[in-house]
């Protein structure tokens, strides 16, 4: 017997800024990626995101394709440029036009939107005030929230407030490698801090709006020992802390953990007081009905004395001997990915979660038959499913898994040359090309979650090779 519940959410993620393009049309207002795009060698290959994947005008053809593959759920994001093109205050309703259209079409082909809030693409003007630095950036986004509820929130059952605080802070904040490019360690904590104060504010003020879940989607890494000595023992479990923990706690416990609290402000040189101010703790906790988790691998980890570039004791590593990895490097570990939900499960108990991205990077394109064989990505796609089914078994309570992503899109600092997708994207021409692991896909949903029988798990998937 399958181990996935009949309504399991089955679906695929994008968001607005990697897919859309038109950042002139309908009144959108100028996002921090906009400017960031701009700064010559911020983007690989110096790529922008003008045009992307046309989704903004092809969004029924993106549509047509999940209903094709037989999804259940597509998570996306809203632009909130395109909704506040100030940042706050004015209200532009073509934005929500546009968005409403969208989700009214979903639920007409019986597919749940799954609605993210902040995808990254801040609005340009509150960089004003230091965006998520500055603490105004709360009161602006509580803003956006009711805006965006109070339109569509009759019809959204699951709402993501904000996605991979971490990634904010640490790409955007502290080592300056994405939008808005600030390099700042006190400065990263503060806005990090800020995102999830956001968050919770934000979940407050929805309420009376919407009656859907709300919760937040948080990239997590187990982070592992590269030895069995104590020393990098004690490393994995600090930067637990750094990627994990620090946002675990306060959202689904009752505050910052104590130890990750301390590293901080050995780093930063001074206490936090000015930054996490009373009352805001409790102001995160208990305003999430859900937890995304975003999972693409983990974190190998030996202690490492602090210095310059090193805030704190510990340093990423990798694994030794044979790993699979993806095209960029990344380590393949549908193991960990089981062992992360169940983790999540046991300390946060009762907790309902959601997969809100899982994905990898494979350049394959078409043959000479037009179609495009992704057979790794179908490999990928499976263990991953199977690693569920172990979780599931085990009692997790997992509600849904979004592939990351449903197209080839912008991906960041990164440009065009990573390649997501379930479905290739032509950037010339913006023809869409559905991959075989769109339709591997479309089986295990048909199916129930079965993959490659009934008894395989994910440490079995492996020796299967490209499943026949």
């Amino acid at each position: 017997m399958p181990s996935f519940p009949a309504d399991f959410l089955w679906g695929a993620a994008t968001s607005a800024y990697q897919i859309e393009g038109s950042p002139d049309a309908d009144g959108r207002g100028r996002s921090i990626w906009d400017t960031f795009t701009e700064r010559p060698g911020a983007i690989e290959s110096g790529g922008d995101a003008r045009i992307a994947c046309d989704s903004y005008h092809r969004w029924q053809e993106d549509l047509d394709i999940l209903s094709e593959v037989g999804m259940k759920a597509y998570r996306f994001s809203l632009a909130w440029s395109r909704i506040m093109p100030d940042g706050r205050g004015r209200v532009n309703p073509r934005g929500l036009d546009h968005y409403e259209r969208l989700i009214d079409e979903l639920r007409r082909r019986d597919i749940a939107p799954i609605v993210t809030l902040n995808h990254w693409d801040m609005p340009e003007a509150l960089m004003a005030d230091g965006g998520w630095i500055g603490r105004s950036s709360v009161d602006a986004f509580v803003e956006y929230a009711v805006a965006a509820s109070e339109r569509l929130g009759d019809r959204v059952d699951w709402w993501i407030t904000q996605n991979e605080p971490w990634i904010i802070q640490l790409l955007g904040y502290q080592l300056g490698l994405h939008a808005p490019g600030i390099r700042d360690l006190r400065g990263a904590v503060t806005a990090g801090h800020h995102v999830l104060l956001a968050h919770g504010r934000a979940a407050d003020a929805m309420r009376p709006f919407t009656r859907g879940r709300i919760g937040v989607a948080l990239n997590l890494l187990p982070c592992v020992p590269a030895t069995d000595s104590q020393e990098d023992a004690d490393a994995a479990w600090g930067s637990d802390g750094y990627v994990n923990r620090w946002f675990l706690d306060p959202l689904l416990r009752n505050g910052y953990p104590d130890d990750m609290r301390a590293h901080w402000e050995r780093a930063t040189g001074g206490p936090l007081d000015d930054v996490i101010r009373p009352g805001d703790e409790a102001a995160i906790s208990g305003r999430s009905d859900f937890l995304g988790i975003n999972f693409y691998t983990h974190r190998v980890m030996a202690a490492a004395a602090p210095g310059p570039d090193r805030p704190f004791p510990w340093q990423v590593v990798g694994s030794t001997g044979e790993v699979e990895r993806t095209d960029e490097g990344t380590e393949i570990v549908p193991d960990a990915f089981r062992d992360l939900l169940i983790r999540v499960h046991r300390d946060y108990p009762g907790v309902p979660l959601i997969v809100t991205e899982n994905g990898a990077i494979f350049g394959d394109s078409p043959t000479h038959d037009g179609e495009v064989h992704d057979v790794r990505r179908t490999r990928y796609l499976r263990s991953h499913v199977a690693a569920m089914a172990e979780a599931l078994d085990a009692g997790v309570p997992l509600r849904g898994y979004m592939h990351w992503s449903l197209l080839d899109n912008f991906e960041w600092a990164l440009g065009y040359r990573p390649r997501f997708g379930l479905v290739y994207v032509d950037f010339r021409t913006g023809e869409r090309i559905i991959k075989d692991s769109a339709r591997d896909y479309a089986r295990i949903v048909r199916d129930g979650g079965i993959v490659a029988g009934a008894d395989v798990r994910a440490s079995q998937v492996d020796s299967l090779g490209a499943f026949g």
